[in-house]
C-alpha cells in the first residue's frame, strides 16, 4: 500500500543498469496482469541500447529521461499476434474497430501499470511518457511495428537519482461516486481544484 500511495514520477535517473533478473521479474509481473478474455492484446518493446534511445528521444520531445534512464519500455496494443493465431485456427478475426482499439488500449494500460508497481517494488523509479501517442507513426517506424501494433505509452525506468516530492491529487470525493454519477456544482469544482493546489 505504501508503494501505491507514495508513488512519484521520477525524471532523473542513475546510470546503474537494471540487472536482467529484476527486468525479467517486472516484465513477468506485468504479463500476469488481468486482460481482456486472456487474449493479452499487448506487447512490450524493451530498449536498452543508447543508439535506439537516441532514435526514439525526438519522438518523446527530447525529454532527458528518455536517454538518461537505463531502460525504456514501449507498451503497445498488439492485434498482430492474436490475428495470426485466429487465422491459423480458421477463425475470422474482426479487430479493426473502436471496440477492439479500446480493449487493446485497456490491456496495454493495465500491463503498464502492473509493470510500474513491480518496478517500484524493486526500488526502481518510473515515469510514464504521454508523448507516445503524439508521435505514434514515428515510433511505429522506429521500432518496426507491423500492422495492428500501436504504441500506447512508454515508461522510463531506472534507479532514481532524485526522488521528487509527492505531487498533488484531487481529493477522493472529487473522483469517487457511489451508486450513480453525481454532477458537480461550480462551487465544488472550485473547492476541489483549490484543495488540489494546496496539497
Amino acid at each position: 500500500m505504501d508503494i501505491l500511495k507514495l508513488h512519484r514520477s521520477v525524471r532523473r535517473f542513475q546510470t546503474t543498469e537494471i540487472p536482467d533478473n529484476i527486468l525479467n521479474d517486472i516484465l513477468e509481473s506485468g504479463i500476469r496482469a488481468s486482460n481482456t478474455g486472456n487474449m493479452q492484446l499487448y506487447c512490450i518493446i524493451v530498449t536498452r541500447e543508447s543508439k535506439k534511445k537516441d532514435l526514439l528521444a525526438p519522438f518523446h520531445f527530447n525529454q532527458p529521461m528518455v536517454r538518461q534512464a537505463p531502460l525504456l519500455l514501449t507498451i503497445c496494443l498488439d492485434f498482430n499476434r492474436f490475428y495470426k493465431w485466429c487465422k491459423l485456427n480458421n477463425a475470422e478475426p474482426d479487430f479493426f474497430n473502436l471496440l477492439w482499439l479500446l480493449n487493446g488500449s485497456v490491456d496495454a494500460s493495465i500491463l503498464a501499470q502492473t509493470i510500474c508497481v513491480a518496478a517500484e517494488s524493486n526500488g526502481l523509479g518510473i515515469c510514464y511518457l504521454g508523448t507516445t501517442l503524439y508521435n505514434a507513426p514515428e515510433i511505429i517506424s522506429a521500432l518496426k511495428l507491423p500492422k495492428g501494433v500501436i504504441p500506447v505509452t512508454a515508461l522510463s525506468i531506472g534507479y532514481p537519482e532524485v526522488v521528487p516530492e509527492l505531487t498533488d491529487r484531487l481529493p477522493m470525493n472529487a473522483v469517487v461516486h457511489f451508486e450513480e454519477y453525481s454532477d458537480y456544482t461550480d462551487d465544488q469544482i472550485n473547492e476541489y481544484y483549490l484543495t488540489k493546489e494546496n496539497l
